[in-house]
């Protein structure tokens, strides 16, 4: 998927746990485990606006877009 979640990465800059992001946004340990590894396929805005409140960031500082390799290159390294 060309989206890469950073949200560990942010906690770590905030030392927060996802356990107190978790509970300051209101959404489940196990949701925000999904959400740190990339496993959903969306967000509500209302949460990443909750997530970006609690750690004090931008959502590009929670999210990267890195595009799928192009047909030639990956045949060529294959």
């Amino acid at each position: 998927m060309p989206i890469v979640m950073r949200l560990d990465v942010m906690l770590a800059k905030r030392r927060m746990r996802s356990k107190t992001l978790s509970q300051i946004v209101g959404v489940t340990e196990a949701n925000l485990s999904l959400l740190k590894s990339g496993k959903v396929n969306g967000v509500r805005f209302s949460t990443l606006s909750a997530i970006c409140k609690a750690l004090d960031c931008q959502p590009g500082d929670l999210m990267e877009y890195l595009p799928d390799e192009p047909a030639e290159t990956a045949q060529k390294a294959g």
